[in-house]
């Protein structure tokens, strides 16, 4: 077992026991039981839920089995439209004033 033999695992049970004493070990086997308990409950609902769930490609994201409402594409021309040019320093001092 991991290549420990029975001396080395006797003097870590006795190093745990040392620790942590003799009424926090049961505190922590119950806890460490329950969590595993927990986990494979949660392991067991994910399961059927991925076999529950429809299996088309085109469904797009769940959100608990239902298609999440997505916004809508951007129109085509906006996507289209050509990004804004920044403006030179020169062009900048201008806007100010006003052209008579």
């Amino acid at each position: 077992m991991f290549g420990l033999g029975q001396w080395e695992i006797l003097l870590i049970l006795l190093v745990v026991l040392l620790l942590f004493g003799a009424k926090r070990i049961p505190e922590m086997a119950q806890g460490l039981g329950k969590g595993i308990k927990e986990f494979r409950t949660a392991m067991r609902d994910v399961q059927q839920e991925v076999e529950i769930s429809p299996n088309s490609p085109d469904a797009g994201p769940s959100i608990g089995g239902t298609v999440a409402n997505q916004p809508p594409p951007p129109a085509a021309a906006v996507a289209d439209a050509p990004p804004a040019q920044p403006a030179t320093p020169a062009e900048s001092a201008n806007e100010g004033k006003s052209h008579s």
